[in-house]
């Protein structure tokens, strides 16, 4: 197998792709890089993992994983086809490909962090080369990938390289890889989404220049069924904001209507299931004890952010925002009245939180509103425990430092409240009911069950 040179043409990086000779290197090999490895390495490309996290490098050199959604089986399988992990940026050298999938979070200020991409590229600058194709997939504001992750690919690289942005058609602006070509590709991972085949979901691509897309196009194009061209890596980044905002807006406007609702006596849930029914115009959404995940809770502050850049507020989008974000405050103020009701004050009292995972039967605790409930509880006094099928400990993360371990679902009794934050399936909820002495349920799993112990909120 050969490595490109300075001096191929952008038909044959194309077909180095299609032969499956061209070597791919992803950056960050969490919950949207690794599995994008295995979908490259079940299509026989030779694929290099690099991270800077040992743990990770050294659990998939040995054929492991830390990703409950994806067996050791899959990783070993990938193994046959080359792939391997490593922390060596160096080795960046050899890649064709390179495909960036960190995290962008938010500052304590809620404002881009993007750290992680700035120091990604810094990292991989001094080692890219000519005819390379470098993709960021990390969810980010529009302009990230021309006025961030350019300049610094253009200022840092030992061999004066320039990000190739020619539009003409391949083979006349452009007949030579010449200099590096960069370009943007959301991400689509949906974890724990068992209905739509990775493959299956459209590929949305945006390129610096028609030589950068064609390559990203042809490199995507092997593994996903679908194809979606935008005309920018900016068009690409906005059309990421716009799907995980269009979902935090409807989750919001749920969110204060189950308020609402039980305010006037009305099943929230019975209500959304009826409308759901309209073959037109509508499109069910659920309410729940705040957002969770790496994009719905983010995505918005990232665009309203960059919005006053241009004198514009997005008035709408912070709204939603607000609503989405208030919803823990909203399960304590709720769970304080459950209680109250009972003749006992939050302050000393036991409360078993059931699901610290953002969303049902997935292992992510990335923003989950779980982490912020127990915060809060533990704020007002009440002695938290927790359990999850999925982690048997919680220490500290970015934003929590919890430092708990899993409690076991024997003794429910003992506990003044059992407060149900995330649904996995795994639980039987008619069991808990019979055993707690107060179950909150905040996402409509005990739907269905009659008890005077239950307080759905």
């Amino acid at each position: 197998m050969t490595t490109l040179t300075a001096g191929h043409t952008l038909a044959e990086l194309k077909q180095r792709i299609e032969s499956r000779e061209a070597r791919i290197g992803i950056v960050g090999m969490g919950y949207v890089g690794l599995p994008l490895a295995l979908l490259f390495s079940n299509e026989r490309f030779r694929v290099t993992g690099f991270d800077i996290a040992a743990d990770k490098v050294n659990t998939l050199n040995a054929g492991g994983s830390y990703i409950v959604r994806i067996l050791p089986e899959s990783i070993r399988q990938a193994q046959k086809a080359g792939f391997r992990a490593t922390a060596d940026y160096s080795e960046i050298a050899a890649m064709d490909a390179i495909i960036i999938c960190v995290p962008t979070p938010l500052n304590e200020y809620h404002e881009p962090d993007l750290s992680y991409v700035t120091g990604t590229v810094h990292s991989i600058a001094p080692h890219i080369r000519e005819g390379q194709l470098i993709v960021l997939e990390s969810t980010t504001y529009p302009g990230t990938t021309d006025d961030v992750v350019v300049p610094i690919l253009e200022k840092n690289n030992s061999r004066g390289l320039k990000v190739d942005r020619s539009t003409g058609a391949e083979g006349a602006a452009s007949p030579t890889a010449g200099g590096v070509h960069v370009a943007f590709s959301p991400e689509r991972e949906d974890p724990g989404n068992d209905t739509v085949a990775r493959h299956d979901i459209p590929k949305v691509v945006g390129g610096c220049g028609q030589g950068a897309f064609e390559l990203a196009s042809a490199m995507y194009g092997s593994i996903f069924h679908r194809l979606v061209p935008v005309s920018s890596p900016a068009a690409a980044e906005m059309t990421k904001l716009l799907e995980n905002i269009y979902r935090c807006v409807n989750i919001a406007l749920v969110n204060e209507l189950k308020q609402l609702c039980m305010r006037m006596g009305i099943d929230i849930h019975e209500v959304i299931d009826a409308a759901k029914t309209k073959p037109f115009g509508f499109q069910a959404f659920y309410p729940g004890p705040g957002l969770g995940g790496h994009c719905i809770p983010i995505d918005p502050f990232y665009l309203s952010w960059k919005a006053k850049e241009y004198d514009f507020r997005t008035r709408f989008i912070e709204l939603a925002g607000e609503v989405n974000t208030n919803m823990p405050y909203f399960v304590l103020e709720q769970t304080a009245s459950a209680l109250n009701e009972r003749s006992k004050s939050i302050k000393g009292s036991r409360i078993l939180v059931l699901g610290l995972a953002y969303k049902r039967d997935i292992d992510d605790l990335r923003e989950s509103p779980s982490l912020t409930i127990i915060e809060l509880l533990r704020e007002k006094g009440a002695q938290v425990s927790y359990n999850d099928p999925f982690f048997p400990t919680v220490g500290r993360g970015r934003h929590y430092d919890l430092n708990m371990t899993n409690t076991p679902l024997d003794n429910l009794g003992h506990f003044d409240a059992v407060l149900i934050v995330t649904d996995h399936t795994s639980y039987d909820y008619r069991a808990i009911v019979a055993q707690a002495q107060l179950v909150i349920d905040t996402r409509n799993a005990t739907k269905g069950i009659e008890s005077p112990n239950i307080v759905r909120c």
